[in-house]
């Protein structure tokens, strides 16, 4: 009988659960299958391939034997609830260290204000060292293995994420994984003209074939940073630069690269980090004759890393990063027999991108129209739904969404959104800016914090107290939507308190005029203290914030999966619906500045309002901006 019969038999037997050793065994073979197909189909054919497997078991062992006795019970414990992250009380927090309390010894004095707003989930935006001088907000890593010394240490970081979990918050990071800084031990290297770590880049003797490669690639910083390749002039050579010249992009088709990033994974994880936000994972491979996006080859790389850190350290989670239109979204959680088999969560931008859409146009016709035709995601994955982020809203993620629509048709609404939300056109409340545009009609994204771009800014400016209260029913309409649309909702640092954009960036010279930093705001304390004090802007907004958040947790069934959207005759209206073992639920919200009615179809059930216990007729009444959530009477 092998180690998994024998396992499995003393569980079904009731047995304890075996010592870490026994399990890492038993997981070692449940995950050997998927592991080998993907590292096959990555690198299968090179002659060395076997040496090259064993060279990545001899990682994980390393990786569980490195790993505490009490993250290893921390990992067993976790298995006996695999679903974890799908639990409605799971509400993540993202911000920057320095921002948000200075260090991360500043962090965890802040532990109790995450937990009064009711945070599980805390997401530190990157903290590894990065290079000198411009470093695209710290994903230009120079040393994976270090943290930003403005920070701490990686004993802080350690710290920090004992402390959390003990307060069931688990810890988020990034792993940029799809390049290094110019700084980096391997970049420095292979600028002296080491070989074995030019290999680690992609290097071009000449403009030849990245004159052929451009030919298919987009500029992801058309402005900025236009191209894709940087001349390295102590080698007199071109290296692959997606995003920045100072970003050197990994080559994945050396199997040395992927044993490293395992490597940097297992290390990171053994601080106490339990989930990792993988960036740009669809520029992980590159292929002549494409646009080097979203090819297969990097989901394969995604499904061998799954495996190969399920083996040593089960209760870490991957959580892709892809911006992509969500019929290319989805295949990052797994699709067909590799269904669940790459990411545990996706940042849904498609449900992000399309809530601003219907704030804009006052409408939940659209929204309604593209939610219902995003495909159905593995029952062991879950969405992490998002309104703000660090980074731009991008607009173009909308324009393959569904075929209802012409190209004609969303380039022409994405030019609306782009011009609405920078106040450029009539009767626009927002108070925000275009990214990435060398003129007033270009569309690539816009920045400003979610408050600013929900009307707050102007109503403040001008002391109207209707937009004020306008502007508060905005914010917690679309924090309504993502806490009832299933996933892990993300709550953005500031967002809680309704902060206002940060204006004096651009006279700061270290962010290097990027528009983004227009929402990466201070977090301000004195600010954060009025949230007590009845009657003032951040009182509404974080006790209106907080009732969801605790409303939600209650709420089982929202666990799992993703709403379905019902259509009503009411096109203001957007009607998500959830229906599980455990439940049923009705969140509905009205994108109009006006009254509405709208009747839900097809319920033959009495109903409650989930706030007040109240019975509610299936006639509806919402005023403007308002949300209900609703269910079956008990």
């Amino acid at each position: 009988m092998s180690t998994l019969e024998t396992f499995d038999s003393e569980l079904r037997a009731g047995a304890p659960v075996g010592d870490a050793s026994e399990a890492f065994d038993v997981r070692k073979e449940i995950y050997a299958d998927d592991a080998l197909s993907a590292l096959s189909e990555l690198y299968g054919s090179r002659d060395d391939f076997a040496e090259l497997v064993a060279r990545i078991y001899r990682a994980v062992h390393l990786g569980f034997d490195q790993r505490s006795e009490n993250l290893k019970h921390f990992d067993l414990r976790r298995s006996q609830q695999p679903d974890w992250f799908q639990q409605t009380d799971r509400i993540g927090y993202m911000c920057y260290v320095d921002r948000f309390a200075g260090t991360l010894g500043g962090v965890e004095e802040k532990i109790p204000y995450l937990k009064e707003l009711g945070i599980t989930y805390l997401h530190l935006l990157p903290l590894l060292k990065p290079r000198d001088g411009d470093r695209d907000g710290g994903f230009a890593v120079s040393d994976f293995h270090n943290v930003n010394p403005d920070f701490g240490t990686m004993a802080d970081l350690s710290t920090l994420a004992e402390e959390l979990r003990n307060n069931d918050i688990s810890l988020c990071i990034d792993l940029i994984c799809n390049h290094t800084s110019d700084e980096h031990k391997w970049a420095m290297a292979a600028k002296s003209g080491n070989q074995t770590y030019k290999n680690y880049y992609n290097f071009y003797p000449n403009r030849t074939l990245p004159d052929r490669y451009e030919k298919d690639l987009t500029e992801v910083f058309a402005q900025s940073a236009p191209g894709n390749f940087t001349h390295v002039e102590e080698l007199d050579e071109w290296v692959w630069t997606t995003f920045y010249p100072y970003q050197w992009d990994l080559n994945y088709s050396n199997p040395a690269v992927f044993v490293e990033m395992l490597e940097t994974l297992l290390f990171l994880a053994n601080q106490g980090v339990e989930i990792f936000r993988l960036d740009s994972v669809p520029f992980l491979w590159k292929e002549l004759g494409t646009d080097s996006q979203n090819r297969p080859e990097a989901h394969s790389i995604i499904r061998a890393l799954r495996a190969l850190v399920s083996m040593a350290a089960p209760s870490v989670c991957l959580k892709a990063e892809a911006i992509v239109p969500s019929n290319q979204l989805v295949r990052y959680l797994g699709r067909g027999e590799h269904a669940g088999k790459e990411c545990h969560l996706a940042y849904n931008s498609t449900l992000m991108t399309m809530l601003w859409s219907a704030l804009a146009e006052g409408t939940a016709k659209r929204i309604s129209k593209v939610l219902a035709s995003v495909p159905p995601i593995p029952e062991n994955a879950s969405w992490v739904s998002y309104i703000r982020c660090h980074d731009d809203i991008r607009w173009g993620v909308l324009h393959d969404e569904t075929e209802s629509y012409s190209q004609e048709e969303w380039e022409a609404h994405t030019q609306f959104l782009s011009d609405f939300y920078a106040s450029r056109t009539e009767n626009s409340f927002a108070s925000g800016a275009k990214f990435q545009t060398t003129d007033g009609h270009e569309v690539h994204g816009t920045s400003g914090t979610m408050a600013s771009l929900c009307g707050l800014e102007k109503a403040l400016d001008a002391g109207n107290d209707q937009d004020i209260k306008l502007s508060v029913q905005r914010i917690l309409l679309m924090y309504s939507i993502i806490l009832g649309y299933g996933g892990i909702p993300l709550v953005n640092m500031g967002d809680e308190l309704g902060m206002l954009n940060n204006r004096d960036y651009q006279n700061n010279a270290d962010f290097d005029g990027d528009g983004r930093w227009l929402h990466r705001v201070s977090m301000n304390w004195q600010q954060a203290d009025k949230r007590h004090q009845n009657g003032m802007v951040e009182q509404k907004v974080f006790e209106g914030l907080s009732e969801l958040i605790q409303l939600r947790a209650g709420l089982t069934a929202l666990k799992g999966g993703q709403a379905h959207v019902l259509a009503t005759a009411n096109d203001a209206v957007l009607v998500l619906h959830h229906r599980n073992a455990q439940g049923e639920l009705y969140v509905a919200g009205n994108f109009s500045d006006k009254v509405q009615k709208f009747k839900l179809p097809n319920v033959n059930a009495s109903l409650e309002d989930c706030r007040t216990g109240k019975a509610q007729a299936k006639s509806v009444e919402l005023k403007p901006y308002e949300t209900i959530w609703l269910q079956p009477k008990h």
